[in-house]
């Protein structure tokens, strides 16, 4: 085989490698495994048609500040979860973002609940949330444990921030494992807002 001919194998197997490796992340089952019927768009949110969404689990624990909390309690909302850490630079990016939107919902049926991880210590998500002016409630999950209630393929705990919009029916509608703008954010929670 001559070299032209080896570089062009070669070249078209890293071809094949690159769409198979995003095949596995384009359907929206990062995290591995798992049916969760969404579908993913150019702009990277990952929506489940109404008839198809899984149920999401109940999330409880404490609060950064010490209190008991429940998912269970906002049942009949549509309830956006946000994974996120002060240890993440993205998170501190879309944090302004996140409280923004939430004040200009949160009177229309819609709740907020963040999920803060990796921070061994409430100190630095305390200080985070006073930093950018968050109101909503975040449950302390150090280890992650929360995250790994969902589905499988639901949630990459190696992706942080991630969010998921919750239907009032507690099911799973829309998903972002990446940092959202204002607008993205909008845009997930409001065709949710929407339905009947």
């Amino acid at each position: 085989m001559s070299a032209a001919s080896r570089t062009t194998l070669l070249a078209a197997g890293a071809v094949v490698t690159a769409l198979a490796l995003s095949a596995c992340t384009s359907g929206g089952t990062s995290g591995g495994g798992g049916s969760t019927n969404f579908v993913t768009g150019d702009d990277g949110i990952a929506t489940a048609a109404k008839g198809e969404r899984a149920a999401a689990p109940e999330l409880d624990g404490e609060t950064l500040e010490g209190k008991p909390l429940s998912t269970a309690d906002y049942k009949g909302k549509v309830l956006v979860v946000n994974v996120w850490g002060s240890w993440c630079g993205p998170c501190r990016v879309e944090a302004k973002n996140f409280e923004k939107v939430y004040r200009g919902v949160k009177g229309q049926g819609v709740e907020f609940v963040g999920i803060n991880t990796r921070d061994t210590s409430t100190v630095p998500a305390l200080a985070f949330e006073k930093e950018w002016g968050i109101t909503y409630p975040s449950l302390y999950d150090p280890t992650g444990k929360l995250m790994l209630r969902f589905k499988k393929g639901t949630l990459n705990p190696q992706l942080v921030p991630s969010t998921l919009v919750i239907d009032r029916e507690g099911k799973i509608a829309a998903r972002a494992l990446q940092p959202l703008s204002e607008d993205k954010l909008r845009g997930m929670i409001e065709p949710v807002l929407a339905e009947k």
